[in-house]
């Protein structure tokens, strides 16, 4: 028996060795022998820290409390924003198809660059009607219009669904799809390695922050402007806005709606999980990571800004860029955000079986539920 309790006191006394005492602790590591990464070290890091400002209201006063403090921590991550200018239109193109019209448009948001956007207006409006600004993703703004050229082309847009300005209009909704800032037309030094689209995320990021801004930034506020926009067309209800982006499009829609009370309804796909999960952990465009904001509050947290505000999270369970699991965890923090709220039904998500791409499985419900028919 004696010899039995000591072979058991040993094999704990190991197990507590590999635990805490051992290379797990980096610290007690030699370098030497196994040189320190980046890599781990930026991991350990991440471990040991814990946001300064994450939403643990339990009640509307601690939340609004919360909110007054979180609120202001964005903004100033965001960046500075552009000057503001007298708004101006220019109408360059008009393309009728069988249930809507297409237009061109060019918007100044700043002294010194014009938005292009897409400006879908169904046919035979009889009363005022939702506006959709739509934000395209890292592919540009091509398939997202369903202006692929080539039969690949056309299969992208209808296997990952891209074209929802699109299908939208479909359906009865006025769609503005920008060209998003950084991307074709607006592009200036091409991104090196990539070759399938115009784009220029990498000078765009470093350029817009040694200005002190920030490319989501820049972005949300050329959507503002073209909110601007369509609350001076006659068939768009100016109460009844949303935001719809998928992959970068996706994260823009996340902070715009922190900007501009218009926006009352969001939607989200391809853009959310965590911090820590993906853009921290994996390679991801420069242009989608924010200065700061891990030290203050994760994805869940900027999406509770949006409350009680009408939110729908569309993710593919199968997207290895934006995990699934860390998605599914910043949902249910959500939901205890709505609850606190009273708000419940505001809150959505559509965890679909497929992969980084959007998805119409919930959102015309979902646009249905919360602005009417």
């Amino acid at each position: 028996m004696h010899n039995f309790t000591a072979l058991t006191r040993s094999l704990l006394t190991a197990l507590l060795s590999c635990l805490f005492l051992t290379p797990t602790n980096a610290a007690d590591r030699d370098p030497a022998e196994k040189p320190f990464t980046v890599t781990e070290s930026y991991q350990q890091l991440a471990d040991a820290m814990e946001p300064l400002q994450a939403w643990q209201a339990t009640n509307k006063a601690e939340h609004e409390a919360w909110r007054k403090q979180f609120h202001p921590t964005v903004i100033r991550i965001l960046g500075k924003m552009p000057e503001p200018v007298p708004l101006e239109v220019k109408w360059a193109e008009k393309k009728e198809f069988d249930t809507f019209t297409r237009h061109k448009v060019f918007i100044r948001t700043e002294a010194a660059y014009w938005a292009p956007v897409y400006y879908f207006v169904p046919h035979n409006l009889k009363k005022k009607v939702p506006a959709i600004v739509c934000m395209h993703g890292h592919s540009g703004i091509v398939p997202y219009i369903d202006e692929g050229k080539t039969k690949a082309d056309k299969e992208k847009t209808r296997q990952s669904e891209l074209d929802y300005a699109v299908y939208f209009a479909k359906h009865g909704y006025i769609t503005a799809a920008i060209v998003m800032r950084g991307w074709n037309e607006t592009a200036g030094d091409q991104d090196r390695g990539v070759s399938h689209t115009k784009r220029s995320c990498l000078q765009m990021t470093m350029n817009a922050l040694l200005i002190g801004s920030t490319p989501q930034g820049q972005r949300s506020w050329d959507a503002m402007r073209v909110i601007d926009f369509l609350q001076t067309q006659d068939q768009v209800d100016p109460n009844r806005i949303a935001a719809a982006g998928l992959s970068g499009g996706g994260a823009t829609a996340m902070y715009l709606p922190i900007l501009d009370e218009r926006v009352k309804l969001t939607m989200i796909a391809g853009a959310f999980s965590t911090y820590r999960a993906s853009y921290y952990s994996m390679p991801h465009c420069l242009c989608q990571c924010m200065p700061e904001m891990m030290r203050f509050g994760e994805m869940s947290d900027v999406v509770a800004l949006h409350a009680p505000r009408p939110v729908l999270l569309i993710n593919g369970i199968e997207d290895k860029i934006f995990p699934i699991a860390a998605a599914r965890e910043g949902y249910e923090k959500l939901q205890q955000v709505y609850q606190v709220l009273d708000a419940e039904e505001n809150i959505d998500a559509d965890f679909f079986q497929g992969g980084h791409r959007w998805s119409n499985n919930k959102s015309l419900h979902f646009l249905k539920q919360h602005f009417g028919e």
